[in-house]
């Protein structure tokens, strides 16, 4: 038998930074994503041999072990490891070889929840394998507490239940890792009209979001006042981008998601820099109303909503940048797994 799995990427459209402790467990966080047609996959395919086989085809890496019931962390395809040591650890694994392989539509370090999302689908694999009986809110606070606790990686919350669950959600978030996903019922030819007018554009650089998180969560315990007011702001601006939404207000959007994003820049150094500031105000020129830094920021995709026809200046703007834009769909479900 193989056993296969797929989860999809997210777009975080408000609220985002607001997942991350301490904020959210001091003053609960709001945000509102929606998954698209970009994808993690994992597949398990068990061997003859008494042997561990880590492939991450995206990345072309592998690593090879004698089979032993946890593997080394050492910087070197961690999150496939730090999965399996979990799982083998709580629910115990047969004493046979494997091989994992991955594979994700869009590389690390660029903002739409790739790591978070890669991990959702190997526990999937792993369930599927082991007949696990994890629900939706199970897999995705497994997949938190891996990368969080045990890997110890700075981030938030929002990615693994994105992931899991799919579809447009407003997420809310509170202390002690409670998280409640609230699915929105959205009108389909308003979903079509948001699908035409975003514009998902990758910037060519990626980012370490690590940095920009910890200092983010830094400026919390500090109480800097002007970080902790912007992710005020955000997590307000969540609950608008929700109403607009479900009211099909989708002329507000842009100018949404502009107010989002002078504030996301208060948060925390390094979520935007020059390069940013240019295509965000080169987007504008050409027809956006407003867009967002996906992720953490510093680098990856940005967002750009262009209402009409203008989305095509948009892109034709940003090609001078050496990015590219990245065609994508919504997708309602969440993570999937099977076998053969």
């Amino acid at each position: 038998m193989i056993y296969r799995s797929k989860a999809p990427l997210r777009i975080g459209l408000a609220g985002g930074g607001t997942d991350v402790s301490p904020y959210s467990d001091m003053y609960g966080g709001a945000i509102l994503n929606a998954t698209i047609s970009l994808y993690a996959q994992a597949t398990i395919e068990p061997l003859d041999e008494q042997k561990i086989i880590l492939v991450a085809n995206d990345r072309n890496e592998q690593a090879i072990f004698d089979f032993a019931p946890q593997l080394p962390l050492n910087g070197h395809l961690d999150l496939l490891k730090g999965v399996y040591n979990c799982i083998q650890k709580d629910y115990g694994i047969p004493q046979k070889g494997f091989r994992l392989s991955t594979f994700v539509d869009a590389p690390a370090g660029s903002g739409l929840g790739t790591s978070s999302t890669l991990a959702v689908a190997i526990i999937g694999a792993f369930a599927e394998m082991l007949r696990l009986p994890l629900g939706e809110y199970d897999v995705a606070h497994y997949a938190y507490q891996i990368e969080r606790a045990y890997l110890k990686w700075a981030g938030g919350k929002q990615d693994q239940y994105a992931a899991t669950f799919g579809g447009v959600n407003f997420m809310e978030f509170y202390e002690d890792d409670k998280v409640i996903v609230n699915p929105l019922r959205i009108r389909q030819e308003y979903l079509f009209e948001l699908e035409n007018n975003l514009v998902l554009y990758y910037t060519s650089t990626s980012r370490e979001s690590a940095k920009i998180i910890e200092e983010q969560s830094k400026n919390v315990l500090d109480k800097n006042e002007q970080s902790v007011e912007a992710m005020h702001q955000l997590k307000q601006q969540a609950q608008m981008m929700k109403e607009a939404l479900l009211k099909g207000k989708l002329h507000q959007f842009g100018e949404i998601l502009d107010y989002g994003y002078q504030q996301k820049r208060k948060m925390a150094r390094g979520i935007s820099n020059p390069l940013m500031e240019e295509l965000y105000e080169t987007a504008k020129k050409s027809g956006a109303t407003g867009g967002k830094i996906s992720g953490a920021g510093g680098g990856g995709f940005m967002i750009f909503y262009c209402p009409g026809t203008t989305k095509y200046s948009v892109i034709e703007s940003l090609k001078s940048f050496g990015g590219h834009h990245k065609a994508y769909q919504f997708v309602e479900h969440g993570l999937k797994t099977w076998c053969i």
